[in-house]
């Protein structure tokens, strides 16, 4: 397979089934920004030591592929057409949850709202908590063109409250605490 194909120089990319659109078209931008959370996880996974983490990381790096190929093709998300695809898992939602809810005993009670930041590990957490919403932000903007499938969102959704617990944990275990936000 051969890396570099030319057809993308004039500005357009192939979608999953054969059809041509910009790069700056707004299914594009949507499974771009997922790709760009993967890779902002894998670099979350190298700056953690709990080998846990890491797997549940790679978990979720796979469940993104997963869900950057369903939204490269068109009609996916509603069954209508295209190629078999992996399915996202969505026992994985509530996998997420039960990290979430091991995770979050492990810290202390909320008080107020914190700043990103503390450890390296916990400021690349926050980090991939933003670039997670801002995935599901795209996703919502695909859907006012073309369905978007429900659970896509869902995941997302739980995905950014999990990546903010986890960084919240990496501050906990490197006794760093969190950064409350104080109004000036």
């Amino acid at each position: 397979m051969n890396i570099y194909t030319r057809r993308g120089d004039g500005g357009e990319t192939g979608l999953v089934g054969g059809d041509r659109v910009p790069k700056s078209h707004v299914r594009v931008e949507a499974y771009g920004v997922v790709d760009e959370l993967s890779a902002t996880l894998g670099m979350a996974a190298v700056a953690v030591n709990d080998s846990d983490v890491r797997h549940q990381l790679t978990l979720v790096q796979e469940d993104l592929f997963a869900m950057g190929a369903s939204l490269a093709a068109p009609g996916s998300a509603d069954e209508s057409r295209g190629p078999s695809l992996p399915p996202l898992p969505l026992y994985r939602i509530e996998e997420m949850e039960r990290w979430i809810d091991l995770s979050t005993a492990e810290t202390p009670p909320l008080k107020s709202f914190i700043l990103p930041g503390g450890t390296r590990a916990a400021a690349v957490f926050h980090v991939a908590r933003t670039v997670c919403r801002r995935a599901e932000r795209r996703l919502v903007e695909l859907h006012r063109d073309a369905p978007v499938s429900y659970d896509a969102l869902r995941y997302l959704n739980r995905l950014s409250d999990l990546l903010f617990v986890m960084a919240r944990v990496e501050n906990r275990r490197a006794d760093e605490p969190d950064i409350e936000w104080q109004p000036r």
